[in-house]
């Protein structure tokens, strides 16, 4: 299978609520690599690579967001895939 690369921004109450170690989690359970951050405007940022299905996965996983998270928006834009990372991190600033 191909792989993708996505970037999302996730928007709703997303911050405070461990969205970016969860959507680590899921990530690396999916076995796609990229990174997760928080935004200055409240949302979250994320940037993922793999195969085409497994990263779907984690778009639309994005699109709930773990416990307590409330999302109202899903931003996704398709890039040119690099190959740039390994694993899954979290960002900070």
């Amino acid at each position: 299978m191909a792989s993708v690369r996505k970037r999302l921004i996730v928007e709703g109450y997303v911050q405070g609520v461990f969205f970016r170690a969860t959507t680590q989690e899921v990530a690396r359970e999916l076995q796609v690599s990229g990174w997760v951050r928080n935004r200055w405007d409240g949302s979250v940022e994320v940037l993922v690579e793999g195969e085409e299905n497994r990263v779907d996965e984690l778009v639309k996983w994005c699109h709930k967001g773990p416990p307590g998270a409330s999302v109202t928006r899903v931003q996704v834009e398709e890039e040119p895939c690099t190959g740039e990372f390994e694993g899954f991190s979290v960002r900070y600033g």
